[in-house]
């Protein structure tokens, strides 16, 4: 089998994996919001989302991005009326915090403690979230997303409802699948031609400039084209036959936490129809200076605990 059969095989896999997970969620949410049930959570959460800039009604896709995944808040988010700030801090607080059980867990197989990445996912969501909504005074246009008609009338009868929300659905997994599609046989590609090892070359310098290993290069690599899940099976060769220290597995995967899967992280936000450059910059940035502190902070460190180490010698 060649290459872009392989990668179409794997797109079509991967487009029918996710899309199980996020047709039924943008249905139920579509339902949910002609119910009671979601005006009772949006109270009960309302007053504490209004400190990250979001309404109680936003709270829906965070939960759900963060217990499953990406796709599935999305999902979530194509069913609500929001404006374009909210959809871009939900964008930006997903894009740290997301599919916590699955990656937090690849985390720990690798050896880093499970509630480092979790303080640091949430911590860095809540904090973004809060300090968009302190400096950016706009954004309060409605959010149009890509393909999805906007319902400008009111929907009566549970006929309606339904069929609002298989259409949002619908829309939804086609979406999915025409960013999925290519970006599998891209991956593929990747693989069959050994672009990973080359990339992970590329990244040496970088790696040493954020204190860490060349030996690390390729795990980081890993994490970034393929994101944490994806590339798991990457990254624990990597970290297993690269003899990747304790120091240097924190770092990176405290960078990744940050900044992970580059490409598809990024593209799957344009259907929101937000500036996707802006959202993998302040990734990027937060990244490398979250890396950086952390990599002095543990250096200096280190370096008390050697002094303290040290023989003292009387004269």
């Amino acid at each position: 089998m060649g290459t872009l059969q392989r990668g179409l095989k794997t797109g079509l896999h991967t487009t029918w994996e996710l899309g199980k997970i996020i047709f039924p969620i943008t249905l139920l949410v579509t339902i949910l919001r002609y119910t009671p049930v979601l005006g009772w959570l949006i109270n009960v959460i309302e007053p504490g989302m209004k400190w990250i800039g979001l309404s109680g009604e936003a709270a829906i896709p965070l939960v759900i991005g963060n217990f499953l995944n990406l796709y599935a808040g999305i999902g979530a988010i194509l069913t609500l009326d929001l404006s374009v700030k909210e959809v871009f801090i939900l964008a930006v607080m997903l894009s740290f915090s997301h599919n916590l059980l699955i990656e937090s867990g690849v985390a720990a197989k690798v050896g880093v403690k499970l509630w480092v990445i979790l303080c640091v996912r949430i911590g860095l969501a809540l904090l973004s979230g809060f300090i968009i909504n302190l400096v950016w005074q706009g954004g309060e246009k409605q959010a149009v997303y890509g393909f999805v008609p906007q319902t400008s009338e009111e929907i009566n009868g549970w006929g309606a409802i339904l069929l609002e929300g298989l259409e949002k659905a619908s829309i939804g997994i086609l979406q999915l699948a025409i960013i999925v599609i290519p970006l599998m046989i891209f991956i593929q590609v990747m693989k069959d031609r050994s672009w990973l090892s080359v990339f992970s070359r590329w990244m040496a310098p970088i790696t040493r400039s954020l204190g860490m290993r060349e030996n690390t290069s390729t795990t980081l690599a890993a994490g970034l084209v393929f994101g944490l899940a994806y590339g798991a099976g990457v990254m624990i060769q990597a970290a297993k036959e690269d003899g990747v220290k304790k120091k240097d597995l924190y770092l990176a995967f405290i960078f990744l936490v940050a900044c992970h899967a580059v490409i598809e992280d990024t593209l799957i936000f344009i259907p929101l129809g937000i500036p996707v450059i802006y959202l993998l910059l302040v990734r990027l940035i937060t990244a490398v200076l979250l890396t950086l502190v952390i990599s002095i902070i543990w250096k200096r460190k280190d370096t008390r605990v050697s002094h303290r180490k040290e023989p003292f010698y009387e004269h």
